[in-house]
């Protein structure tokens, strides 16, 4: 009994510092912010009355909210397919182990150590519309120039090749981490059976892949509910609100409009929508997942 208890102590021991950060950097803003959204706050954030649910009637009754929560879906559409198929195609043609094989897996990965201050910084000097390296070459092919970042219509597909460039690198490590993990038996028995390369990928591959391609997708979607440092550098939710996502638009509630109730309910709407999302994806997605 002494010594389950000594044990005991010692593994709370380990697990206090990890259970004091989470209290303090998570389960209290996420308590306070829950408390916020159904009261009515000064321009200090300070409370100052019972609203109940009134910020989030407002809150679904707001066209600006409704504007970026589409925006939200379409730049999820965009970005996690476009982030899943460019790093798997990457995976599947550097997983052989070949001569100079490695300075492409390195270039690959190159984008995993840029800030994302640099990125946008760089992507917004190619999308400049007179200097930019992209309207250069479509004006030397005769082609005119597109308002990359200040075309309604595109400026949200422009974000979404940032996000799909910057983010691929990881991916990509992930699931050439996965095809290297594949036993080799597998492709054996599929050589003896006389199984061509397409049915391979798809009867083998992919299936055995299913775990890490179901991790990047989760990442992958959760990333996009939170992206903000892409549209604060380069967009600023514009032009016209056509790129403010709902990040964004809880920080400029916050921090531009003061108005911390209303961002608070935005937080907790937000909160809901990923973890329903997330347990979606648990429940149903998972079922086709293939483990070794």
């Amino acid at each position: 009994m002494k010594h389950a208890r000594h044990r005991l102590l010692g593994a709370a021991a380990y697990l206090l510092p990890a259970l004091l950060i989470f209290v303090v950097f998570t389960l209290y803003p996420f308590v306070l912010t829950c408390v916020q959204s159904v009261f009515t706050t000064n321009a200090k954030g300070d409370l100052i009355g019972f609203g109940g649910l009134d910020n989030y009637v407002r809150l679904f009754q707001s066209a600006l909210y409704r504007i970026s929560l589409k925006n939200t879906i379409v730049y999820i559409v965009l970005t996690v397919p476009g982030t899943m198929v460019l790093s798997l195609g990457m995976a599947l043609l550097t997983s052989r182990d070949r001569k100079g094989m490695g300075i492409f897996r390195t270039i690959f990965t190159l984008t995993m150590g840029i800030s994302v201050a640099a990125a946008s910084m760089f992507w917004t000097f190619m999308f400049h519309p007179t200097m930019g390296l992209l309207n250069t070459a479509i004006e030397m092919f005769g082609g005119e120039k597109i308002g990359w970042l200040t075309d309604m219509d595109i400026a949200i597909v422009s974000i979404s090749i940032v996000t799909i460039w910057m983010n691929t690198g990881y991916c990509y490590l992930i699931l050439l981490g996965g095809l290297k993990s594949i036993d080799k038996t597998y492709y054996e028995c599929a050589d003896i059976a006389g199984v061509s390369g397409w049915q391979r990928l798809k009867r083998v591959t992919l299936p055995l892949l299913s775990p890490f391609l179901f991790y990047v997708l989760v990442i992958s979607v959760v990333n996009a509910f939170q992206s903000f440092g892409v549209i604060d550098m380069m967009t600023h939710g514009g032009p016209a609100n056509s790129t403010n996502l709902l990040v964004y638009s809880i920080y400029e509630d916050v921090f531009v409009n003061y108005n911390y109730s209303f961002a608070a309910a935005q937080g907790v709407v937000l909160f809901v929508i990923v973890t329903g999302i997330s347990l979606f994806q648990m429940k149903i997605v998972e079922r086709r997942v293939t483990y070794q």
